[in-house]
């Protein structure tokens, strides 16, 4: 079968994309929901040398657009990107909750194997700064397990938190070195996002301006600048509440190639799922369906982790770092906060860094979105186009993307190869 790769890819500003007056309450939206799909479906097109007449299908990755913005039915709406090209065409909104990007990817490539479609264009896009903060709250608990979890006002930081209590359980951790390991997980971040032109957090950002660059900065910070959200996660644990939106453009490999275009394989995908519940899985210290994943990524790819050059994984919350690098098999089991502490996975790494682009905790996290861009700015590092920090030791080969959905119940991970 032969396989599909990525040829195009866009990456839009991320953040805060509004204006909220503190006094009345009211919120002026500085770029719409509609905005950023256009943005992102023009500029991938434009990276890939497409026009929309040639696009078979559009897959639109969006958690919760009815909530945040008021717009069901959204996918539709890429026909907006180019009406004369795109019209008529299929198009379809994947939704699983933060990996809606990756599964609206897997979609659209599933479609290209059967033969149904040559090219597809894929979007990711959330508008989540129209809310307030109990807004969002509510509109992401809904990607909970409701009756147990969302309806008991069980908020996502506390869904996490008991990863990161079973975590710090399991490896006998104290207090201190589970949050030491956390601040260095928070501050590669900090450190990586300064250097991307398209982060929440970069350059002159409020990470910026504190220097929070180190553990310590994080750590000493007082308890009003960085407070307890859900024992053990503190502010600093958590990712931002982003606007944003990204995009690719895929096609067979072997057509890609004939055209000359700057070739990505997708050379392998683990796609799997973990019960919705908490309550019901065996151990809250392992992402045991991503490691899952991962095994089926790997193998399908036929890589193994020392071949993995760089990595976008999941940093929801930090916690949820150290779960990927080691269900990717970059740490060994409970190592992954000794590693982060010992200076490992930075851009200086010999062996693989993770995330580059600052991550979630820095480049920020429009849920819908942030699967496509991890595919985005992978696919730009590997095509010698990077946006943001770089490796300074290779040129990476292969990299990789673990995109999780809820409480880490949607595991999505890529292998992306770079094709010479």
């Amino acid at each position: 079968m032969s396989t599909v790769s990525i040829v195009g890819a866009y990456n839009s500003k991320f953040g805060s994309l509004v204006q909220k007056n503190r006094e009345t309450g009211e919120v002026t939206d500085l770029k719409s929901i509609y905005d950023l799909m256009i943005e992102a479906g023009r500029g991938a097109l434009a990276d890939a040398g497409i026009e929309g007449k040639d696009v078979d299908g559009v897959w639109v990755g969006s958690c919760a657009p009815g909530l945040f913005a008021n717009q069901e039915h959204l996918a539709a709406f890429a026909t907006e990107i180019d009406p004369e090209g795109l019209r008529f065409k299929a198009m379809t909104r994947c939704e699983d909750a933060c990996a809606s990007g990756s599964v609206a990817l897997y979609d659209a490539l599933y479609a290209i194997e059967s033969g149904r479609a040559k090219v597809a264009l894929v979007l990711g896009v959330e508008k989540m700064n129209l809310l307030d903060t109990k807004g969002v709250t509510h509109a992401l608990a809904t990607c909970s397990y409701w009756p147990e979890e969302g309806a008991k006002a069980v908020s996502f930081p506390c869904l996490f938190a008991e990863y990161a209590k079973g975590y710090a359980a399991q490896y006998n951790l104290s207090a201190d070195e589970l949050a030491r390991m956390l601040a260095t997980v928070s501050a590669l971040g900090y450190v990586n996002g300064v250097d991307n032109p398209l982060a929440h957090f970069g350059k002159g950002g409020p990470s910026d301006k504190l220097g929070l660059f180190t553990a310590d900065a994080i750590l000493n910070m007082a308890p009003e600048k960085n407070p307890l959200i859900a024992d053990p996660l503190k502010l600093h644990d958590c990712s931002l509440v982003t606007d944003g939106s990204a995009a690719l453009v895929i096609m067979r490999t072997e057509d890609a190639i004939k055209a000359g275009k700057k070739v990505v394989e997708i050379a392998g995908i683990g796609h799997v799922n973990e019960r919705l519940a908490l309550s019901v899985r065996p151990n809250m210290y392992e992402l045991m369906a991503g490691k899952e994943a991962v095994r089926r990524a790997f193998e399908e790819a036929k890589i193994t982790t020392s071949d993995v050059d760089i990595a976008e994984v999941h940093d929801c919350f930090t916690i949820n770092q150290l779960l990927c690098t080691e269900a990717l098999g970059l740490s060994k089991d409970g190592r992954a906060g000794h590693d982060y502490l010992s200076g490992r996975f930075t851009r200086d790494d010999a062996q693989c860094a993770v995330n580059l682009s600052g991550g979630l905790k820095a480049k920020g996290h429009p849920v819908g979105a942030t699967g496509v861009s991890m595919h985005a700015l992978l696919y730009k590092q590997l095509v010698g186009e990077p946006i943001g920090a770089t490796l300074t030791k290779k040129v990476p080969q292969i990299g990789v993307s673990f995109n999780v959905g809820g409480s880490a119940v949607t595991n999505c991970v890529t292998v992306l190869r770079r094709l010479k």
